[in-house]
């Protein structure tokens, strides 16, 4: 085998062991709510100007802050999706941010989804639905994206931004979720995020 080779091989081998330990879950006691409020959104006084942002328009549609659990993260590559908001994040706040809850709950994440799965009986989708959430992160500026590129499952985070819809000159168009008690196609929240810091 070829010096190339081997040194491609070791490569992979990295970057596999490094995106498995960004994804690794960091382990909290259960019986906390170690996030228990809900995202706060409050409208914006007047029309907002929009926000030019990599060849891109951002319309702010609402100011955004909340303190969450982060429960997974998955990066994209691929697409002008990925050039916008390279990764998501699913992020969990009043008993989603408790691990008695998260031990009953399968989680994953897939073509810019969030989905949840259980099979006890006792659990509603109503309570997972309500307090959890797949956002589209779109960093503010380069030192949100390395703050971002840092943070782990089971961190408790604070992020501070506003929600917008992103429009491109070619007309296509990206629009984020108002709502946290939507579901499926379009339920996810665009945030272009000003302040990430992990507090726990």
């Amino acid at each position: 085998m070829s010096r190339g080779w081997i040194l491609l091989i070791l490569a992979s081998c990295a970057l596999g062991a490094w995106n498995w330990w960004q994804g690794r879950a960091l382990p909290l006691p259960a019986g906390v709510e170690y996030a228990p409020d809900a995202p706060r959104q409050t409208p914006l006084s007047g029309k907002a100007s929009p926000i030019v942002f990599g060849g891109y328009q951002l319309q702010p549609r609402a100011n955004f802050q909340m303190t969450a659990r982060l429960l997974r993260r998955e990066r994209y590559h691929l697409g002008r999706e990925a050039r916008i908001a390279p990764l998501d994040f699913a992020l969990g706040w009043g008993p989603m941010s408790d691990s008695a809850l998260l031990d009953r709950v399968q989680l994953r994440q897939s073509g810019r989804f969030y989905h949840v799965a259980w099979a006890d009986a006792a659990l509603s989708a109503d309570r997972i639905l309500r307090n959890s959430a797949n956002v589209h992160m779109i960093p503010a500026d380069a030192t949100v994206a390395r703050a971002l590129n840092r943070m782990r499952p089971g961190h408790i985070l604070r992020l501070d931004g506003l929600l917008v819809d992103v429009q491109g000159k070619d007309g296509w168009e990206w629009r984020t979720s108002l709502r946290r008690d939507d579901s499926g196609d379009g339920a996810c929240e665009l945030f272009w995020v000003r302040l990430a810091h992990v507090i726990k």
